[in-house]
């Protein structure tokens, strides 16, 4: 299965609060920290907030903290916060008849046993594996570029645009 890029930044956020413990870290210093955008960590700390994984706090002083202790906060949950865990594949009339589909019930099995993997870990054991040997999240402002990577010009981003029909 293949998470969203918004787990991956969900996941990345629950374990930078983990590591400020139960000081705040406002979103502007998670935005450049994890080099997300300010608008999508405001996007997920709210469905974060929702879900019960942290608080947040407005205004001058606020900012964003874990809910519970890093190690009460499966992966799992984080996954269940921000995916579809339920799987539907239409088979016509007679599956809507029967109730739920054999492909559907399949799915919904291989979804239930990839989250149930996840479950057996927490975000405090993610903060602990990420801190020993993993280099620092450099921001996306701050890269350089790849090599042989090169910008798209006015003309072929024009050209583009008119092909497609934007």
């Amino acid at each position: 299965m293949r998470l969203t890029k918004s787990t991956s930044h969900a996941i990345r956020i629950l374990i930078d609060c983990a590591r400020a413990g139960s000081e705040l870290t406002k979103v502007a210093t998670l935005s450049q920290r994890l080099g997300i955008t300010q608008q999508n960590v405001f996007k997920i700390v709210n469905v974060l907030t929702k879900a019960g994984l942290v608080e947040a706090m407005r205004g001058r002083h606020g900012g964003v903290r874990l809910a519970r202790p890093a190690d009460q906060i499966r992966i799992g949950d984080v996954v269940r916060a921000t995916e579809v865990t339920h799987v539907e594949i239409e088979e016509g009339a007679q599956a809507a008849k029967r109730g739920r589909g054999g492909v559907n019930r399949i799915l919904d099995d291989a979804l239930g046993a990839f989250i149930e993997v996840l479950d057996q870990h927490t975000i405090a054991d993610m903060a602990q594996s990420k801190a020993k040997g993993q280099p620092p999240v450099v921001p996306a402002s701050e890269r350089k570029p790849r090599p042989g990577a090169r910008k798209a010009s006015f003309a072929a981003t024009r050209t583009r645009r008119m092909a497609y029909g934007n």
